[in-house]
């Protein structure tokens, strides 16, 4: 009888550890396993109430910008004073999501639910409007200029990567090879190379400026990436939504490497940005309150953070020269700069 209890207490405690090793089962980052993030998180309310504001951008003067997805304005807030002005879009409801400014001051935007690209001009507020060369493509979603540039961007639902000539106003789309693949967050590497993410499925893409062929990388199969950042020597790092991880991957070799998120596998790591010290920064989605990680790649450790507001999901950060961080918390209806402490 003892031998048989001892067989099935080996069984049981070889299933727990099992479950324990899968990433997906691994508990939540404990107090000593990540420090506390030491920064001033401000935070100011977007004028207009459910404006749902999205992504947030910098702005050649500092200013922090951001798009109002669900009230069709742009917002430029002045950090110095806490003063907010909105931008009127044309339209009914251009649905503006991705923003980001180009060496002119001019601010570009995605019109996810309007089907266009625009550029707006902050001194006059008018808006030219880029509008897709096909009706099935009609989703512009994240966008980002590249070193001569040329704007490129993403089409979530279109299945597309697409570049824009400013100057010309022609645009080049490319069909994604996966299926169904979601293309989402896009940055532009030291080499000029765009590379973006493929949230439905386990991939991240690298589109070549010239041909416009695409390379995909595979990431582990549970992965779901959903923003991404690199770093000057070209890392790419990026947020693994679906499965509460910071994802590494190496674009020459292949190499991927996962770090649990300390909030979990459930935390649904979302916007992401690294300053020019190098840290990466992200937000925890699924999580309340959210949170601000910051992740040493020297050290590989993590301290966090809460967001004052709850933070109603981070969806895109953008970083400042100096080294600030600024956020857009959707839910809550404002949007914020995180600042280290001396």
């Amino acid at each position: 009888m003892r031998l048989r209890t001892f067989g099935i207490f080996s069984i049981i405690m070889v299933a727990v550890l099992v479950a324990l090793a899968s990433p997906r089962h691994r508990p939540p980052a404990q107090p000593g396993d990540v420090t506390a993030l030491n920064v001033t998180i401000h935070e100011w309310a977007v004028p207009s109430k459910g404006g749902h504001p999205h992504d947030p951008a910098v702005g050649p003067d500092g200013a922090l910008w951001f798009t109002e997805q669900m009230a069709n304005k742009l917002g430029r807030l002045d950090p110095q004073t806490g003063e907010i002005k909105e931008y009127p879009l044309p339209g009914e409801n251009a649905g503006p999501h991705g923003l980001t400014p180009d060496n002119d001051g001019n601010i570009w935007f995605t019109a996810n639910f309007g089907g266009y690209i625009g550029k707006l001009d902050p001194g006059s507020g008018h808006v030219d409007v880029f509008k897709m060369p096909s009706e099935k493509v009609d989703d512009p979603h994240s966008l980002v200029f590249d070193h001569n540039g040329i704007l490129w961007f993403t089409m979530q639902g279109g299945n597309m990567v697409g570049r824009l000539n400013p100057k010309s106003g022609k645009v080049d789309l490319q069909e994604v090879p996966t299926e169904s693949a979601l293309p989402y967050g896009i940055q532009i590497n030291s080499k000029g190379v765009p590379i973006f993410c493929e949230l439905g499925t386990h991939k991240i893409g690298a589109i070549n400026p010239d041909t416009l062929a695409i390379t995909d990388y595979d990431l582990p199969e549970s992965a779901r990436p959903r923003r991404l950042a690199i770093a000057a020597d070209d890392t790419v790092y990026f947020t693994d939504f679906k499965g509460g991880h910071l994802g590494v991957l190496n674009t020459s070799t292949g190499v991927v490497k996962m770090y649990p998120s300390p909030g979990g596998p459930d935390s649904n790591p979302y916007g992401i940005a690294i300053t020019p010290d190098g840290l990466v920064w992200y937000s925890e989605s699924g999580v309340k309150p959210n949170t601000i990680i910051r992740f040493d790649a020297k050290t590989q450790t993590f301290a966090r953070a809460d967001i004052p507001s709850g933070g109603g999901v981070v969806r895109n950060m953008a970083a400042s020269p100096d080294g600030r961080v600024y956020i857009a918390c959707s839910g809550v209806d404002k949007v914020g700069i995180v600042q280290a402490n001396p």
